[in-house]
C-alpha cells in the first residue's frame, strides 16, 4: 500500500510490461495513469522478438504468472528467434517454451493453458517433453467449461510447476462447478472464492475427502503416452467424445477463427480511435 513518496517511487520501479498490440497498450498505460503512474513503465513490443538464446542469467525470474493468448498466432519469422524443435507460429507455445527458458533455479511458475496443449503433438510434445525434464510440473488444475465465456469456450487449465527438477508425478484437479452452477457466462463468472477447494486440498492431498476430484499420474505414464497430459478424471464417468485428432482439427480451426474475429475487431476500434 503506497503511503508515502518513497512508497510511490517503489510502486513506480516495480511495475513494468511490454505490450504487442496498439489498443490494449493505450487501455493498460491509460489505467495505469488513472491509479496513479504518473508514466506507466509499459512499451509497445513483443516479447518472442528477441532471440531465444539472448535471454540469460540477467533476465531470469523467481515467479512467472501468465495467461498467453491461446489462439494467437504470430508473424512470419518470429518463430526463427527460438530453437528449431520449438518453432511454431502459435504464440502459447512460443510463450512456453520463453517461459521455461526465463525461469531461474527453483524459480515457479503458474500458467493459464488451453487443452489443446495438454493433447498436442507435434511442437507441442516436444514442448511437454522440455517441460517435463527441467521442471516439476506438480499440478494441473483442470478448469470447466465456460471460464473465459463469452470471450472463448476453450477449456482451460492451470499448470503450476517449479524449474530445477525433473517431473517425478502430477496431480490433477477437476475444479467442479458450484452447486446449481453449469457454466459460467459474463453476468455469472467464476469467483476466486471457488479456490478455496484447491487451497484447502494443497497441503492435504491424500485426504480421501478430495478423491472425487483429484488424482495423480506419473511421469512414466506420461511418457507412454507420448507426453499426452490430457488425463481424465478416473473418478468420473468418461464422456463419449471424439478421437483427440478429430478434437484437435476442431480446436485449431476454433481458434484460428478466434484470432481473426479478435483481429477485425482490433482494426475497427483502431479506426474508431483515428
Amino acid at each position: 500500500q503506497v503511503k508515502t513518496g518513497e512508497d510511490r517511487d517503489t510502486m513506480q520501479a516495480s511495475l513494468l510490461g511490454i505490450e504487442k498490440k496498439p489498443l490494449p497498450h493505450l487501455l493498460c498505460t491509460t489505467n495505469l495513469m488513472l491509479h496513479g503512474f504518473d508514466v506507466p513503465a509499459v512499451r509497445r513490443d513483443n516479447y518472442l522478438n528477441r532471440p531465444y538464446t539472448d535471454w540469460t542469467g540477467k533476465d531470469k525470474v523467481a515467479v512467472v504468472l501468465s495467461n498467453p493468448p491461446f489462439g494467437g498466432v504470430e508473424e512470419d519469422g518470429t518463430e526463427t528467434n527460438f530453437p528449431q524443435k520449438f518453432r511454431t507460429k502459435e504464440t502459447a507455445d512460443l510463450f512456453l517454451a520463453l517461459i521455461i527458458r526465463l525461469l531461474q533455479e527453483e524459480g515457479r511458475a503458474a500458467v493459464v493453458l488451453p487443452d489443446g496443449t495438454l493433447f498436442g503433438e507435434g511442437v507441442k510434445t516436444r514442448l511437454k517433453e522440455e517441460l517435463l525434464t527441467k521442471c516439476n510440473l506438480h499440478t494441473i488444475v483442470r478448469l470447466p467449461k465456460g471460464v473465459f465465456n463469452p470471450y472463448t469456450s476453450i477449456n482451460t487449465n492451470l499448470l503450476f510447476f517449479t524449474k530445477g527438477q525433473a517431473t517425478k508425478e502430477i496431480w490433477y484437479f477437476a475444479h467442479p462447478y458450484p452447486e446449481g452452477v453449469k457454466s459460467y457466462n459474463k453476468t455469472k463468472p467464476i469467483h476466486i472464492s471457488e479456490f478455496d477447494l484447491e487451497k484447502a486440498w494443497w497441503t492435504d492431498r491424500d485426504n480421501p475427502k478430495y478423491a472425487p476430484y483429484a488424482w495423480k499420474v506419473s511421469a512414466e505414464e506420461i511418457a507412454q503416452r507420448n507426453y499426452n497430459l490430457d488425463v481424465k478424471n478416473p473418478h468420473q464417468e468418461a464422456d463419449s467424445l471424439p478421437p483427440p485428432a478429430e478434437l484437435l482439427t476442431k480446436h485449431e480451426a476454433t481458434t484460428a477463427e478466434i484470432g481473426q474475429i479478435q483481429q477485425r475487431l482490433l482494426d475497427v476500434l483502431t479506426q474508431a480511435l483515428k
